[in-house]
């Protein structure tokens, strides 16, 4: 399983790569244009895809399917490593099915069913981006979407990702890689979160005091 981080902060991005902890970016043209000090989200995309070797994930600005196509080409003209995500509706399908066969790299957003998955996934979609977090906040269960997509794919040989966006603790990090999850991108909060348990600092303080127990060896002359 891949993580990718949900950021557009370059000094985020830095530590969980420099560490090892993630295997891409995610982002939107909002985070984009707040990150940057100017507001020029397509300028802060091209630091991103330019501060590491990651893929970045970023989303088109259009919801007309002209509009969708012309953008999501522009973007990927920035990067090879970029993977465009465009929203799933009906008027968007031919988009991804055009884009994928001229070679852009596409996900489907707003995945909220096994059926959608699979028809994005017919249409040409790498990947398809189901939103836990906001699943879980209309009081829905999206891990079990989740795991019906996964089987889906799994039953009838689908080579598509299934990406598992903003679980919101380490509870449902968890839940969402136990159930078929290729991909979860974790805002920079949940993972730092994942580096730790309630249980750290006892651990840590009594390491510490084992080590001052420790008799001190004479340093030779």
């Amino acid at each position: 399983m891949r993580i990718f981080l949900a950021s557009a902060r370059l000094e985020d991005i830095h530590w969980a790569w420099e560490n090892g902890l993630v295997d891409g970016v995610l982002t939107s043209d909002a985070e984009l244009r707040h990150a940057a000090l100017d507001g020029d989200g397509e300028a802060r995309l091209r630091d991103l895809t330019k501060a590491t070797t990651l893929p970045v994930c970023t989303t088109v600005r259009a919801i007309r399917a002209d509009d969708i196509y012309t953008d999501a080409r522009d973007l990927a003209r920035l990067s090879d490593r970029l993977i465009v995500q465009i929203p799933f509706f009906e008027e968007a399908l031919s988009t991804i099915r055009r884009l994928s066969a001229e070679g852009v790299r596409v996900a489907a957003t707003f995945v909220f069913t096994a059926a959608q998955a699979l028809l994005a996934a017919k249409a040409g979609a790498l990947g398809v981006h189901v939103p836990i977090d906001t699943l879980d906040g209309q009081g829905l269960d999206g891990v079990p979407v989740l795991a019906e997509i996964s089987s889906v794919f799994d039953l009838h040989g689908i080579e598509c990702d299934v990406v598992a966006i903003r679980p919101h603790n380490s509870a449902s990090f968890t839940a969402c890689a136990m159930n078929g999850a290729d991909v979860v991108a974790v805002t920079t909060d949940v993972l730092r979160g994942l580096l730790v348990h309630p249980l750290t600092d006892r651990a840590l303080d009594g390491f510490l005091a084992d080590l001052g127990s420790r008799p001190r060896v004479p340093v030779a002359p």
